[in-house]
């Protein structure tokens, strides 16, 4: 199997131990309600969160896999899109912003675009009162939602959006909002993959949310960035006993032969690399039960 993923733990740790700034900016500098910027430990290089962002958080990419392994939709997978107060705290919207985006995904993958008018609403709704919603084309998402236009286009303008929304805010010093809402992707997409694994079997799909264990991990050093706030502590908390429940799983790599390939008229070698997942059944149960729990716990009521 090949591993799907660039494992960046060592990156940002490196950043993390050579970087002693501490992030000072006082609440007035952040014109969203309910919510105090500056709680982050160090400021992590833009390079390095990019290249985190780009692992973690494609609202599509777990949905992809799950229709990809022949699972039908399950409508009872996704959160009521209802959940999006706009007048709850920021912290909420962020987080619950990244859910919605990730059940919006799931529903373009399965060509389910006529129902996910209400989530674009709640999206929009959302990212107005974070102030990022210049940055999420809703209307044409829209159009193309109700006009059975190409599937292709609508889920490449909402991933997108949600690029440009999350590019935004780490561009206005708003990196903790950005954190939030890759978490919501993430335990989102999750939630959809253990509760599907639960009626299918598929030893790839199990495996591929044993490899989360390394996205976990990566996640979970950006919110530590954070943790001094009360409210990232008590979410750090509770991604950690995710990690916990992934502590069973054994990822081990093998490494394959050499191939040249020929890049922009240069020929290059390329290290082949493949990663072996080990997960149990017991581990895999486990892994569910605590993703519903925190996903549950997190939702805006």
């Amino acid at each position: 199997k090949k591993n799907m993923f660039k494992h960046l733990t060592y990156i940002l740790a490196a950043f993390l131990l050579l970087s002693s700034a501490c992030n000072n900016r006082k609440n007035n500098e952040l014109n969203v309600p309910g919510y105090e910027l500056g709680q982050g430990e160090v400021k992590i290089p833009e390079e390095a969160m990019s290249d985190i962002i780009q692992n973690v958080s494609s609202p599509i990419e777990m949905a992809a896999f799950i229709k990809d392994q022949g699972i039908p939709f399950n409508s009872d997978l996704l959160l009521d899109p209802q959940h999006s107060d706009s007048h709850a705290t920021s912290f909420k919207m962020a987080y619950t912003l990244g859910m919605l985006g990730a059940d919006l995904g799931y529903l373009n993958v399965y060509d389910k675009s006529s129902g996910s008018v209400n989530y674009l609403t709640s999206i929009n709704r959302l990212a107005d009162g974070l102030k990022v919603s210049s940055f999420f084309d809703f209307n044409t998402i829209k159009r193309l939602a109700t006009s059975n236009s190409s599937l292709d286009s609508l889920i490449y303008l909402s991933v997108r959006s949600f690029n440009e929304m999350d590019k935004h805010l780490r561009e206005t010093d708003r990196s903790n909002l950005s954190a939030l809402m890759i978490a919501g992707i993430w335990i989102e997409g999750m939630y959809q993959a253990t509760q599907s694994a639960k009626v299918d079997s598929d030893p790839k799909l199990a495996e591929y949310i044993g490899e989360q264990k390394l996205i976990l991990n990566d996640l979970l050093l950006i919110l530590n960035n954070y943790k001094r706030d009360d409210q990232f502590a008590r979410l750090i908390e509770d991604y950690t006993s995710l990690k916990n429940s992934f502590e069973n799983v054994e990822i081990t790599y093998e490494i394959g032969e050499p191939e040249s390939k020929e890049v922009n008229g240069m020929l290059v070698i390329v290290q082949n690399e493949t990663s072996n997942v080990d997960i149990s059944k017991q581990t895999l149960n486990d892994i569910t039960e605590t993703i519903r729990k925190v996903r549950a716990k997190h939702v805006i009521m």
